[in-house]
């Protein structure tokens, strides 16, 4: 176990806060907090599972937040967040038998093609025009919550942020299709770490330290995504998207 300074617990806590502000939003808040952690010194075999913890707490806050206001679609969630139960509990398995460096170029690849067409699709994400499943919706939903659920299990970087694309994709806009996403990202990550517990992979200590604050900074993020709305959200989308992109890239090349 890693002691505990205050200069540490400072630490965790400040760049919790802010990677859960980001990924209240847009997603992408690992891109912060697993760096954070891995500076800590925490054994490399319990990274995953501690921010496992961090990131649940955080998205439970983003996520009764969201569901406050009103923006989320309660019964499509409902609906759908099995399935990201089922994708979260396999991927975190499978991890702990395939190592998961192999999906990083995918990963960029795929970022790269959302952000290209956010920043073509100029109006999308502007306005709601989602009126119910049809038989497209309902194949292409069930298949991003098992596909992203066992992708977050097993790797995790970016998942909100495709998660919020397919729900942009289907027809909400972008603080519609953020709340939405932040339930089945909660419904997958909850399941990964029941799994991560399962496999004792987490160190519950710098995982509540973080997880304390990260629940702070999805509060008010999620608060200000809703106040500010798409003019908010869509740059830090795209921005958040492009960091990403950078951040995989420059660890594939090391």
């Amino acid at each position: 176990m890693v002691g505990l300074s205050l200069g540490m617990l400072l630490f965790i806590m400040a760049g919790g806060f802010v990677a859960a502000f980001v990924d209240s939003v847009v997603g992408g808040g690992g891109m912060i907090s697993l760096p954070v952690l891995m500076a800590t010194g925490i054994p490399p075999h319990l990274v995953l599972g501690t921010n496992k913890l961090a990131s649940s707490m955080s998205s439970l806050a983003s996520t009764l937040s969201f569901l406050k206001s009103g923006r989320v679609d309660k019964k499509l969630v409902l609906r759908f967040g099995a399935f990201s139960v089922i994708g979260g509990a396999v991927g975190t398995t499978v991890l702990h038998w395939v190592p998961s460096g192999f999906l990083r170029p995918m990963m960029i690849v795929m970022l790269f093609a959302v952000t290209i067409f956010t920043l073509t699709r100029k109006q999308m994400g502007d306005k709601r025009t989602f009126t119910g499943l049809t038989g497209k919706t309902t194949l292409c939903l069930t298949g991003a919550a098992l596909l992203l659920g066992g992708y977050d299990g097993f790797f995790g970087p970016g998942t909100g942020s495709f998660l919020i694309f397919v729900f942009l994709l289907i027809g909400f806009d972008f603080v519609g299709a953020a709340g939405n996403a932040k339930v089945l990202n909660l419904c997958s990550g909850l399941a990964s770490l029941t799994m991560f517990a399962f496999f004792h992979s987490i160190d519950y200590r710098i995982g509540l330290a973080m997880g304390l604050s990260m629940v702070f900074g999805s509060l008010v993020g999620s608060q200000v995504a809703i106040r500010k709305g798409t003019r908010f959200v869509r740059p830090l989308f795209l921005s958040m998207s492009a960091l990403l992109i950078a951040k995989q890239l420059w660890d594939f090349l090391q």
